[in-house]
């Protein structure tokens, strides 16, 4: 066995701009600033693991001090780039922040940096996890950033921001490097499979890709242990079951059976991965990422999407994303983890099919506003001025709509009545005035009730336990 083995992660390493993946505003950006002089003295990248903080900091090294530069295309065939490349620059100085991070190293750093350069043009600190340094020795580098010598430049990497002192960011250029999309990392791994002499085929690339959680480190790590596992052929299901992931079409699925509340299909589909031995809780953040990428595709489509099976509206899937994510840590600390993932699907099944009662009334009013108007003189208007309530409602905001919506409601042991909510008592009306009423109220209302959603009456009949049987105009004396 070769002791000089590389692995893919090392091999594969961008060494110029140009193969650096997913990050062109950082290389566009460092670029134009070599080409145009603009180099500043102190550059502060964040981003998440395997995103590139480390490598492009390498190749900032090695353009400007390759002998050709400073140069946006390092030649990474002279001495400097071949040093740089091998670790072994006496110029370019890595240190690691986590091991490195009292402030006697500090003040050590700080006494080196007057020396000029042996080699190259610049003298070049790398830190990285800088925010790991302590606060005395970020206090002790203020000073040199700040101020450092024209031979010498300094490059932080760190994936927590937040830990960094203010006065240590307000000293550098801060890049923020972003999570590597699915697509660019597939393509990436497609690549090097191919320079690698691996077949593999595209569903695997995918799994692998959403396995790395936009890591690109990560991605080239998984595919080496694939081709541990598997040789020179990997196919979907080898990456599958080595890290228990579930397929795009099995979260596609699940996903509809909690949209339509199939909660067998529900339990079954659980049982099935939990046999298989699959992460469920990857399978939740899988589902977590389908719901939001459904939940953007209704906002562009004005307010619902037939992607999860049957037309689903913006505020169904809010619901059903929210319930996923509050369901996400009694899957990591409970004690039963399918237990937890079982009554967090049900719970977001059930909170998917609610409905806020605001928009529900905004809904109904809207539709009790398309009424035709009628004329009708003041004494009549009086006459159909309604106060009926809801039993043990609180008061509401009155509705103005000429002609109230009554639905009357049955149900096995007592009928409910629901009503609109209007100004003012109703005087005494004659049984003939109350059957003409009637006459000319009941076919508007019945052609109402027949335009509403299907949809909304099941709704309603679900809320209310019963079912619509007929429309008609009631009476207060009627309730008394």
């Amino acid at each position: 066995m070769s002791s000089g083995y590389q692995v893919i992660a090392r091999k594969w390493r961008p060494q110029v701009f140009d193969d650096v993946v997913g990050q062109d505003h950082v290389v566009r950006t460092l670029k134009n600033a070599i080409l145009r002089d603009r180099i500043a003295h102190a550059y502060l990248f964040v981003g998440p693991r395997g995103t590139g903080k480390t490598s492009i900091a390498r190749i900032l090294a090695k353009a400007l001090n390759c002998e050709k530069g400073p140069t946006e295309e390092p030649c990474g065939i002279c001495a400097s780039c071949e040093s740089i490349l091998k670790g072994s620059s006496m110029d370019v100085i890595e240190i690691d922040g986590a091991s490195n991070n009292s402030v006697d190293q500090i003040r050590d750093l700080r006494d080196d940096v007057r020396y000029a350069p042996s080699q190259g043009k610049f003298k070049i600190y790398i830190i990285d996890e800088v925010h790991m340094l302590s606060t005395a020795a970020f206090n002790a580098l203020l000073k040199t950033l700040e101020e450092p010598p024209a031979h010498v430049k300094f490059v932080f990497a760190t994936t927590e921001a937040q830990k960094v002192l203010p006065t240590i960011i307000s000293r550098c250029q801060r890049f923020d490097l972003k999570p590597i999309s699915e697509s660019l990392i597939a393509g990436h791994l497609a690549h090097i499979a191919k320079k690698e002499k691996i077949e593999i085929e595209d569903l695997a690339l995918k799994a692998i890709a959403r396995l790395a959680d936009g890591g690109l480190r990560d991605s080239q790590s998984i595919l080496e242990q694939m081709i541990a596992f598997c040789g020179n052929k990997i196919e979907e299901r080898d990456v599958l079951d080595v890290y228990g992931l579930v397929s795009a079409e099995k979260v596609l699925e699940l996903a509809k059976a909690i949209a339509s509340g199939n909660y067998a299909d529900i339990v079954s589909l659980v049982d099935e991965f939990d046999r298989n031995g699959r992460d469920l809780l990857r399978l939740l953040i899988d589902l977590q990422n389908l719901v939001r990428s459904s939940l953007l595709e209704s906002v562009r489509e004005n307010g619902s999407t037939d992607r999860l099976g049957n037309r689903i509206t913006s505020e169904s899937l809010t619901r059903l994303l929210d319930s996923l994510i509050e369901g996400e840590e009694g899957i990591k600390f409970g004690l039963s983890e399918k237990v937890n993932f079982e009554v967090t699907l049900m719970k977001a099944a059930e909170n998917c099919r609610a409905r806020a009662i605001d928009s529900l009334i905004q809904e109904i009013s809207s539709m009790a506003g398309k009424l035709p108007q009628e004329d009708q003189s003041s004494e009549s208007s009086e006459k159909k001025k309604d106060s009926d309530r809801v039993i043990g409602a609180p008061p509401q905001k009155e509705i103005n709509d000429p002609q109230p919506i009554h639905a009357l409601v049955q149900e096995e042991q007592s009928p409910y009545v629901v009503n609109d909510i209007l100004e003012s008592p109703t005087p005494e009306i004659s049984q003939d005035e109350k059957k003409a009423d009637e006459i000319e109220v009941a076919p508007q209302l019945s052609e109402l009730v027949d335009r509403i959603p299907q949809s909304n009456k099941e709704m309603l009949e679900e809320l209310f336990r019963g079912k619509f049987v007929s429309v008609q105009k009631l009476d207060l004396d009627d309730l008394k």
